[in-house]
This record gives structure tokens, C-alpha cells and sequence, in this order.
């Protein structure tokens, strides 16, 4: 038999998860972020769960190459533009949309100005203060009017650092009025909000909002009580089964460096899940992880981590779990435990676990 860890994605859940973004951005169109290979969740499973979406947003052209072989007929944002000039003519076969970001980009859309067929539309992205890509705004007008000058379609975008930590600046608000008197009395639709924005800053939507880690079912500050209000749902679900079980006595240490002991006698359930497999090592104990009642299906209970997480296996505390055996299903993410929960305690966010899952684990698409 196969070992048993398994990736469930659920597709539903993306539906729910993007319908909750039309509820809370109901006047803006919607880029769906799916970047990492839709933060580990598969291209298929989104075409699939969110086809409903307005568009798709995405890093590399292969990968728009990918939804177009698979079907996509509905638009493609490219958000970091292009890397090199040679791909404009790939991008207008493909009918993507181009975040332009900096000068060298512009001089290349110049330059191919007169091979355009079709217009190409084109989000001109401004650095409000996150710093990190952008056209300053004392530069952002004069590439405004070249770029529309040479037959492009123009829209107008930026990215706010730190829409999920309030008390920090540069503040949504500044980037915000930043934004708005540098575009002033310049036409086209607008692109602000990623998901921390779209679910605490409803005034700063834009006309395109760009929902990523909350299509998923995790928050933008790592923190799940931080999105319990929002009703999202978990799409990926992580799981595995008890391969063995321990029966150690107190003073027993329990994997490499030893690093729980045991305070009395107790059972220790082996789970076929390591690091290779994309869990953090540094998972402390006490991580959450569920493990199934083998007498009563769809019942379980929380049970706490010990001990230093290996390649291919991780062990749990089986005080609180006394009809756990060989066999019995544990989620190590998912609904049952927030994968923002397992990142927390392992001094990460839950986008880095979610991306990171391994290649050598199944994935299935419910």
C-alpha cells in the first residue's frame, strides 16, 4: 500500500472562500492570486474551484502558458510584468494583462508599440511606500502618458505593506491618499487591495481587488482568530495516519536530541509525516494535530506534538486519545486544525506551509 499522507483540496471550499470576496468587495472585479502553484494547491484545483473568478493573477509566463493549455479562456494578470523583452510576443498571444513596474519595462512596451495587434492592457504599478517594486510617484504621470501614448490600455495599481498591522507605517490611509493625488485626473480603473485590505480596509478597495492567501482559507497576519469573523473555509486539508505506537514510561525521551521527555507513562502515536514532506521542523511542542477516533467516524480530538519533527515522521501525545491505534486518520492541517495554528508554532505564517508542501506528497482534488 501507498504510505498515507495525503493533500486534500476542496473546491467547494475555494467557491465559498471567493464568494466571500464578492461580499466584501462587491463593486470590484476580482484577480484571483494563484502564484506558487496556487500557494501548493494545484492549477487544477482552481480552474476547477474558482472559475467563477474575474480573472487569474500569476508570476511566471509558463504558467500562464499552462492555463491557457488547460483551458482558461478569461484574462491573466502577469504581476511581476516581464522579465525579459522577448516575452511580449508570447504575453499578447496569450491575451495577458502586464503589471509595468519599472523604466526598463516601459522603454520595451515602447519599443514594441508598433507590433501591437491588439491593445494590450496594462497595470502600471506605483510605489505608495512598500518599496519593493513600483515607479515612484513623481515618476508614475510622465509613464502614465508614454505607455498610454503608444496605444496601451492603462490601469492603475499599487500594493500596501502593511494593510494587516495597523499601527504601522506607511498606514493603508497614507498610501492611500498617495495614490489618489498622484492618479488625479488620470483615467482608468484602479487595483489597491490584497486580502488583509479586502477584509479590514473596505474603503481601499479599487476596481480590481487581488484576494490571495484568503481564497485559501488562511490569514494575512498568520493569526487564525484574526479571521474566524470572515467565515473562510480551508482548502487544503493535510493528512496522514498513526503507523505505530510507543508505550514509554516516565523519564522515556522521544526522538532525535530527545527533546520531550516523558512525565509518566504514556502512548505515543508515530505518524507518517516529516519535513520532507513540507511540516515544519520546527514545529514546538504542544503543535495541534487531530487524530481521528477509530470507533466513532468523523469524531477525533486535538492531540499535542512531542518531540523534535524527522524527515518522515512526527509523534503526538496520546493521553487525550485512548481508542487511537494503527491506522487511526490524523490532520495535520486543514479544518479541523488552522494551518495558521501549525505556523504559529513554528515561528512562521501559514502561506509558507501551504506553498511548501513536498512534491512526494499525493494530492487529491475533491
Amino acid at each position: 500500500m501507498n504510505r498515507p499522507i495525503l493533500a486534500s483540496i476542496h473546491t467547494q471550499a475555494f467557491q465559498h472562500n471567493l464568494n466571500r470576496v464578492r461580499e466584501l468587495a462587491p463593486e470590484s472585479k476580482i484577480w484571483s492570486v494563484i502564484k506558487a502553484r496556487a500557494y501548493g494547491h494545484t492549477f487544477d484545483a482552481v480552474l476547477k474551484g474558482l472559475e467563477s473568478t474575474d480573472g487569474f493573477a500569476l508570476l511566471d509566463i509558463q504558467d500562464a502558458v499552462c492555463l491557457r493549455e488547460h483551458g482558461w479562456q478569461g484574462r491573466i494578470l502577469l504581476l511581476e510584468g516581464l522579465f525579459h523583452e522577448n516575452e511580449i510576443d508570447l504575453a499578447q498571444e496569450l491575451h495577458c494583462d502586464l503589471v509595468v513596474h519599472c523604466e526598463t519595462q516601459i522603454e520595451w512596451l515602447e519599443r514594441y508599440a508598433d507590433k501591437v495587434h491588439k491593445p494590450i492592457s496594462v497595470f502600471l504599478k506605483m510605489n505608495t511606500g512598500m518599496n519593493r517594486l513600483g515607479l515612484k510617484p513623481e515618476a508614475y504621470r510622465t509613464a502614465f502618458h508614454r505607455l498610454h501614448s503608444a496605444g496601451y490600455r492603462l490601469h492603475h495599481m499599487t500594493h500596501f505593506a502593511n494593510a494587516d498591522q495597523m499601527d504601522r507605517k506607511p498606514t493603508v490611509d497614507a498610501q492611500q491618499e498617495l495614490f489618489n493625488q498622484t492618479i488625479e485626473g488620470l483615467d482608468g480603473p484602479t487595483s489597491l487591495a490584497n486580502s488583509a485590505a479586502i477584509l479590514w480596509h473596505r474603503n481601499a478597495l479599487g476596481d480590481w481587488v487581488r484576494p490571495g492567501i484568503m481564497l485559501y482559507g488562511a490569514s494575512p497576519t498568520g493569526l487564525y482568530a484574526d479571521i474566524e469573523h470572515a467565515h473562510l473555509q480551508a482548502v487544503m486539508q493535510l493528512h496522514s495516519e498513526i503507523i505505530d505506537i510507543q508505550e514509554l514510561q516516565a523519564g522515556d525521551r522521544i526522538g532525535y536530541g530527545g527533546r520531550y521527555e516523558a512525565p509518566e507513562p504514556m502512548r505515543v502515536g508515530i505518524v507518517a509525516c516529516g519535513y520532507a514532506d513540507g511540516y515544519p521542523r520546527h514545529a514546538k511542542d504542544g503543535t495541534p494535530v487531530w487524530v481521528g477516533d477509530s470507533d466513532k467516524v468523523g469524531s477525533g480530538i486535538i492531540c499535542p506534538l512531542v518531540g523534535r519533527v524527522s524527515m518522515d515522521m512526527l509523534t503526538v501525545d496520546l493521553r487525550n486519545a485512548p481508542h487511537a491505534k494503527i491506522g487511526s486518520v490524523v490532520e495535520l492541517w486543514g479544518d479541523k486544525v488552522p494551518v495558521d495554528q501549525v505556523a504559529q508554532m513554528s515561528n512562521t505564517i501559514g502561506y509558507e506551509l501551504l506553498c511548501a508542501v513536498a512534491p512526494r506528497v499525493p494530492v487529491k482534488i475533491i
